[in-house]
């Protein structure tokens, strides 16, 4: 069977065509990211909160530092001071995990707020901090904002400010 150069540039042309076509189409389903729950998503940051927190509990400093997304885009803001980057964060909780012999908590008025791979989790903090045979109290308004990592959900920001109750 001969098939002429011109029937075969139109098989051709046509096999590009349709091909084309196809690596154009947008398969994926829109998801509306400001709507969407995330409810695993959700989920995996409950577990990450509870992890952050039972690694002060733990007295361990390495990985409660690894729960951070530390580098140029972190930022803190505590206390009412200018803005903190990675090296004052680091230092600040690593100090914190030294200081305490025990940690008790309570997020109250948790809320989880995930758009697809950031998530803004706010919270108002019951800290009680043991110090020796001290028991302190922290009462804040807490905001922390993650970004999802091929290493699970990492804090990028952390806002610390007074609650007046």
């Amino acid at each position: 069977m001969k098939i002429s150069i011109k029937a075969l540039l139109i098989i051709v042309s046509g096999l590009f065509v349709f091909s084309s076509c196809a690596q154009g189409q947008d398969t994926t389903k829109d998801v509306d990211i400001v709507k969407n729950a995330f409810p695993e998503k959700q989920a995996e940051l409950r577990e990450t909160l509870d992890g952050i927190f039972k690694s002060i509990q733990d007295g361990d400093a390495d990985k409660l530092i690894s729960y951070h997304a530390y580098g140029p885009k972190f930022t803190e803001f505590r206390d009412g001071a200018p803005r903190f980057g990675s090296e004052g964060n680091e230092a600040y909780e690593r100090g914190l995990v030294a200081a305490v012999s025990g940690f008790d908590y309570d997020l109250e008025d948790l809320k989880i707020n995930v758009f697809d791979k950031v998530a803004v989790v706010t919270f108002h903090s019951n800290f009680r901090p043991h110090m020796g045979d001290q028991i302190g109290q922290i009462n804040g308004q807490v905001t922390l904002i993650f970004v999802e990592t091929d290493l699970g959900w990492k804090i990028t920001h952390e806002h610390f400010s007074d609650l007046k109750v």
